[in-house]
């Protein structure tokens, strides 16, 4: 029998959607196809553990798992409980007619619990997007995917409620979030505040006005002058996040994994200080599979380079395009992926 369900891939910060096609025919063996990378692969043993322990069982028969488009790596360990559902309605252990309405992203633990997931606040809006119902994640992610509106969210701790939902028993719960109670109730709460300084009013006034014109700023003063202590108070004069920016910075932190368990969007200006350490792929972002770097993750907020004689003169060189063009492009040879970038930078130095 061949069943479809749904998952989604990253690329970039946008979410694209991954059809996961199971069919079980006669025959032995387990067959994993579409460009999986190693993560997808263990999936079958974790899979297997988690329906065992769960009174249900992969089939001793031929099964063929497709993830289209083929072509397309997928990478990760999100698709577990993907094909699990796949697997447990191709076989008919489970009677689930409207698994194709729904897009299921998780991660699965030995004893069927269900793991978070990295980006689950872009993959919603690609549920959305695409006409899905509805997106069944890890509980942990579900208030992040639920600041989209018109779908709905569930929230499952382990695939014994994933299973329970597609039965039809009210094993899952709906995520409520009001995106604009969520946004206001977190807008500036910053942990340091420009109020705190005391004196200083040169140089309160020199970030004053940076902080108005969005213009760049270097300190320069000898140790314990307070260059660093006024730089992690900047944020907290720029003007308050936008809905669409708060949105916007927030895909950046879920595709990096960054948000807390307890927070659904960022609604304050990100503030990222670097160790002078740092490599340029971290800071500019990359990788094999692409991920965000430092200057992306201060997008809307401040990037703060303390100590800049410290900092690899190749790390500062590779920040001469983002800081003109607001965009970072990290290109490979069959794909490009660009970051947004678009960051107030201050730096500060020893005399």
């Amino acid at each position: 029998m061949l069943i479809k369900t749904y998952g989604c891939t990253l690329v970039g910060i946008h979410a694209l959607t991954i059809t996961v096609e199971v069919n079980i025919d006669q025959g032995v063996n387990f067959f994993l196809v579409g460009l999986p990378d190693s993560a997808v692969k263990e999936s079958q043993q974790r899979i297997d553990s988690a329906l065992r322990n769960n009174g249900y069982r992969i089939p001793g028969k031929k099964i063929v798992i497709n993830m289209a488009p083929a072509d397309l790596r997928k990478e990760g360990s999100s698709y577990d409980l993907t094909i699990a559902i796949g697997i447990l309605a191709a076989s008919e252990q489970i009677n689930a007619p409207n698994v194709g309405d729904y897009l299921i992203m998780g991660e699965l633990s030995l004893d069927g619990g269900l793991q978070p997931v990295t980006g689950a606040l872009p993959i919603a809006i690609e549920a959305r997007r695409k006409g899905f119902k509805g997106f069944i994640l890890p509980k942990v992610n579900a208030r992040e995917a639920a600041i989209v509106n018109d779908l709905e969210v569930y929230g499952a701790q382990n695939i014994r409620e994933v299973i329970g939902f597609f039965k039809g028993e009210n094993t899952l719960q709906k995520e409520i979030v009001d995106a604009r109670q969520e946004f206001f109730s977190g807008l500036n709460s910053y942990e340091f505040d420009f109020s705190d300084v005391k004196g200083q009013e040169n140089i309160k006034r020199s970030l004053e006005v940076a902080a108005a014109g969005g213009h760049n700023l270097i300190l320069i003063g000898p140790p314990g002058a307070g260059k660093t202590m006024l730089a992690k108070r900047l944020p907290s004069i720029l003007p308050p996040l936008s809905l669409h920016e708060a949105l916007e910075t927030t895909k950046i932190h879920s595709v990096a994994g960054k948000l807390s368990r307890k927070q659904a969007l960022v609604s304050v200006r990100p503030f990222r200080a670097p160790h002078h350490t740092i490599s340029d792929v971290a800071l500019v972002g990359g990788g094999s599979y692409p991920q965000p770097g430092e200057i992306s993750l201060a997008h809307n907020g401040v990037l703060f380079l303390d100590e800049l004689p410290e900092f690899k003169r190749t790390v500062l060189e590779v920040l001469r395009q983002p800081l003109e063009d607001r965009v970072v492009t990290i290109s490979r040879a069959k794909f490009s992926v660009d970051f947004p970038a678009s960051f107030m930078f201050i730096a500060s130095m020893d005399p």
